[in-house]
């Protein structure tokens, strides 16, 4: 059973900057896709970045996010990163990580790591 372990989230002023880590416990997790999710209190959760796996690293954005916020993986560690920059109080959140493609399937969830933004 594969489990997902999510970090880095905090308090961060507007404008700050943080990073999230996703650890995962998969065999050939080089080979999958990842994604960041991030699900804000009464709303859905949604994606907002994603990575194709192999050697491929092709990256997609929600327009929210796109030019503040990249996705990254290091296959050596089983980890992918979420490099948030020039946050917004609309980034608060409690942001997870999984694969990107619901419809081929998702792990569990893991239990995400809150990101709030305020001064």
């Amino acid at each position: 059973q594969v489990q997902l372990v999510e970090s880095g989230g905090g308090l961060v002023q507007p404008g700050g900057s943080l990073r999230l880590s996703c650890a995962a416990s998969v065999s050939g997790f080089s080979i999958y896709g990842m994604g960041w999710y991030r699900q804000a209190p009464g709303q859905q959760r949604e994606l907002v970045a994603s990575i194709t796996g192999d050697s491929g690293g092709n990256t997609n954005y929600v327009d929210s996010v796109k030019g503040r916020f990249t996705i990254s993986r290091d296959n050596s560690k089983n980890t992918v990163y979420l490099q948030m920059n020039s946050v917004k109080p609309e980034d608060s959140a409690v942001y997870y990580c999984n694969r990107p493609i619901p419809s081929r399937g998702l792990w569990n969830w893991g239990q995400g790591t809150q990101v709030t933004v305020s001064s």
